[in-house]
């Protein structure tokens, strides 16, 4: 029967554990106990005071809008695409039984690209209407908008 007492040696088979404190977070270091500790231990402490900290108030509104237009430089309004180019594509495009996401995939380009050229909501950009053009073999810049390429092309 045992004892309790055990004979032979005994070795210990596992690694010792080294417990350490884990660094104080931002916010307790910021409490008042910790600033009155430091104050204690002589180390420095800055304390700044927010403006409007705990408060409903906003900064002042500037006195003018932020947003005025010199209309001497800048244009008021963007041009859009013309309606009448507006419809040779859409009748172009229907003619040929495509979606506006087939255009657009024809021409490389997302469908709502397609879509803002069609409702007139785009800024008109040369090469996506030369690539219209093309993909869809209307006239759609310049004179005649909305002719078979082949015959308005006669000029140049």
């Amino acid at each position: 029967m045992p004892t309790g007492r055990l004979s032979g040696n005994i070795t210990q088979d596992w690694e010792p554990v080294v417990l350490r404190r884990t660094k104080p977070k931002a916010a307790d270091l910021k409490s008042a106990k910790a600033v009155n500790q430091a104050l204690r231990s002589g180390a420095a402490v800055e304390t700044v005071r927010k403006s409007a900290a705990g408060t409903n108030r906003h900064a002042a509104a500037p006195a003018a809008p932020a947003r005025k237009l010199d209309e001497t430089t800048e244009p008021a309004a963007v041009e859009r695409v013309a309606a009448e180019v507006r419809a040779a594509i859409q009748r172009a495009r229907v003619a040929k039984g495509w979606s506006q996401a087939e255009l657009a995939k024809r021409i490389s380009a997302r469908a709502q690209v397609v879509q803002e050229y069609e409702s007139g909501k785009a800024a008109p950009a040369q090469a996506v209407l030369a690539k219209m053009e093309r993909a869809l073999e209307v006239k759609l810049r310049g004179r005649g908008v909305g002719a078979p390429l082949a015959a308005a092309g006669g000029g140049k």
